[in-house]
């Protein structure tokens, strides 16, 4: 399987992290299911437009993320979501978020996805990930935030498409 994998660059704001840097558990949740709803806009399968069209969605069935160090109020932060391992119903992450400017690493863990429909009770039941979404996850390869870059570290880099046609060259 080609792994998939995406990052995006985001700002700290203020309220997310304390006088010391340590960012809040819920933040960093957010920060990596932000990014994680900016892939799926990605590759064509848009979280809210899945919930009100055909009443399915990924659900967090686990997660688990470790502090590493500090990042403070307006610094740039990279978060990256690598596809691990693909179930029948579902998806497991390697999160990992650095400071865009230092590279010092920010926090790292996990986050499993059930893919579920949601009942007209408000009640889940999962399902198995379609083959079409199983065919983009496994095409989508490196993917990035368009409109950012990072220098630092390769991890947190794709190359360009022009570059990869003339390296094929």
């Amino acid at each position: 399987m080609a792994e998939a994998m995406y990052w995006k660059e985001i700002t700290v704001h203020w309220g997310e992290s304390d006088p010391f840097g340590l960012v809040y558990y819920p933040r960093i949740v957010a920060w990596f299911n932000e990014t994680e709803h900016e892939f799926f806009r990605t590759i064509g399968f848009p979280i809210d437009v899945m919930i009100r069209q055909d009443r399915t969605t990924f659900v967090m069935g686990e997660i688990h993320f470790r502090f590493i160090g500090p990042a403070a109020y307006g610094d740039r932060i990279a978060t990256t979501i690598s596809l691990a391992k693909m179930g029948e119903r579902t998806l497991h992450w390697t999160c990992k978020a650095r400071n865009a400017v230092t590279g010092a690493p920010v926090t790292e863990g996990k986050a499993t996805r059930v893919y579920a429909r949601i009942n007209e009770d408000g009640t889940l039941n999962s399902e198995v990930i379609p083959q079409k979404m199983r065919n983009a996850l496994v095409q989508s390869g490196t993917l990035s935030h368009l409109k950012q870059k990072i220098e630092k570290d390769p991890e947190y880099r794709h190359q360009p498409a022009a570059a990869r046609r003339r390296k094929k060259k």
